[in-house]
């Protein structure tokens, strides 16, 4: 008898494995913060005796150093990931024994990165699932952009033969356990579906529904923006994270917030944007903790900036830091928690600005403001208001200036990122209305919306 355990990390899309029989286990993709991989160890009553990295992640940095060093596991790392620690280099064809009657065997499937390698476990000799990284996904393929752009076309055409790979090495039964796909922007596209086997990819996988040339114009042809951060991602992991720090940071008092915002620090409002509109400090921006705070705050702040995190509760501020030491933002300047009228001086008062509708927005017409559009190019193609500006929001806060005089309406295509745009231009400055709204509420609404 064998379980695998998922663990999630909704806020970056991935998905962590813990997979074992009755007395030991192995962890697959393990995210920075361990406590959570280990407390589904203790929970299973087995020991981590095997960490294994499916490819050196562009998009968080890895716990398995630690994890390792912790549990005292084996680590394993694909033979091809140039790394500057010790680790068990694994190459194709490798096995391993976990326990009685399972075994892991590595797969080469490069595509997502030169060295991508995906783990088979085998019960008794038979396949019964395959931890697939970055390489086969849910009716997709993890994206091969991310390394050198000179490789991305090799790479591209590498995906599609390490994906017919594992389709004609593997039974249709065998589940499919990627790490990617569930929101990352290491996807190539998004998982329709929760979970798969090698038998459905067969009939729903472009990878494996289409000839090589048409699926490599196809997929160079919808990959999406990069987040920044991506670019520190890959180095952190390739050295050898640092064991984290989750215990609460330094606090940081009304005066002290004030001189932080003075000195050009980031002040980062946790609460949701329906809160923070309603009164926040002035200058502050707005990250929700209960949105993808890891992945946007990460993509906009200039690298290395202190930044001083504000909740409404210390359990706030905690899942905030877990999300954070994911992406290398790993402590906090400062914090505060509470009520946002504790965080300015005595004296002064909290600002605010409107939220709205796209209905609100075609009852007063566009005429004499600004429509500010800051989905990414994809989303703005399949449709966007006529006359509307067009900055995407991780481009914003370099851009402010691009943005024409007068109040601006603000939208996105569900309201998260619109806020933390009216939070960037309404620190600088500017009148903004945040769109909270669908927008595909915007036709309905009765604005002219235009594709191209």
């Amino acid at each position: 008898m064998f379980f695998i355990d998922t663990i999630e990390l909704q806020g970056l899309g991935n998905r962590s494995y813990l997979a074992g029989g009755r007395r030991a286990a192995v962890a697959v993709d393990p995210p920075r913060d361990i406590d959570q991989v280990l407390a589904a160890a203790v929970r299973r009553g087995v020991r981590i005796t095997h960490v294994v990295e499916t490819h050196v992640h562009n998009d968080y940095v890895t716990g398995g150093l630690e994890l390792a060093r912790v549990t005292g596991a084996a680590y394993l790392v694909p033979a091809g990931a140039r790394v500057s620690f010790a680790r068990m280099p694994v190459a194709d064809g490798d096995t391993v024994a976990l326990d009685d009657a399972l075994e892991l065997r590595a797969v080469a499937t490069p595509g997502h990165t030169p060295h991508h390698t995906s783990y088979v476990l085998l019960e008794r000799g038979r396949p019964v699932a395959a931890f697939t990284g970055g390489s086969l996904l849910i009716g997709t393929v993890g994206r091969p952009d991310l390394v050198e752009p000179r490789l991305t076309e090799r790479l591209a055409r590498a995906q599609h033969a390490s994906a017919h790979r594992l389709a004609a090495e593997l039974p249709d039964e065998t589940t499919v356990l990627p790490t990617h796909g569930f929101g990352s922007f290491c996807s190539s596209a998004q998982a329709e579906g929760d979970t798969t086997t090698i038998g459905k990819e067969k009939s729903a996988n472009a990878a494996l529904t289409t000839d090589v040339d048409s699926f490599v114009a196809r997929l160079l042809a919808g990959l999406d923006d990069i987040p920044a951060y991506y670019t520190h991602m890959g180095p952190a992991n390739a050295a050898g994270p640092a064991p984290v720090d989750l215990t609460t940071p330094a606090l940081a008092d009304a005066r002290q917030i004030a001189d932080r915002l003075t000195a050009g620090e980031w002040v980062v409002d946790l609460r949701n944007r329906i809160a923070f509109a309603e009164g926040h400090v002035a200058g502050s921006f707005n990250f929700e903790a209960e949105g993808k705070i890891a992945t946007y705050l990460a993509w906009l702040i200039p690298w290395g900036k202190p930044v001083t995190l504000l909740a409404e509760s210390p359990e706030q501020l905690a899942a905030a830091q877990r999300e954070l030491v994911r992406v290398g933002i790993d402590r906090p300047a400062a914090a505060a928690t509470g009520a946002p009228q504790d965080w300015v001086p005595e004296g002064e008062d909290l600002v605010s600005f409107p939220r709205a509708t796209f209905a609100a927005l075609a009852e007063r017409g566009t005429d004499g403001v600004v429509v500010l559009d800051v989905r990414r190019d994809s989303e703005r193609a399949a449709g966007h208001i006529e006359k509307s500006v067009h900055i995407p929001i991780h481009q914003l806060h370099k851009r402010l200036g691009e943005v024409p005089e007068g109040t601006v309406w603000v939208h996105c295509a569900g309201g998260m990122r619109a806020a933390i745009a009216a939070s960037l231009l309404h620190a600088s400055g500017r009148d903004v209305v945040a769109v909270d709204d669908g927008f595909g509420s915007a036709t309905a609404a009765g604005l002219t919306v235009v594709t191209g």
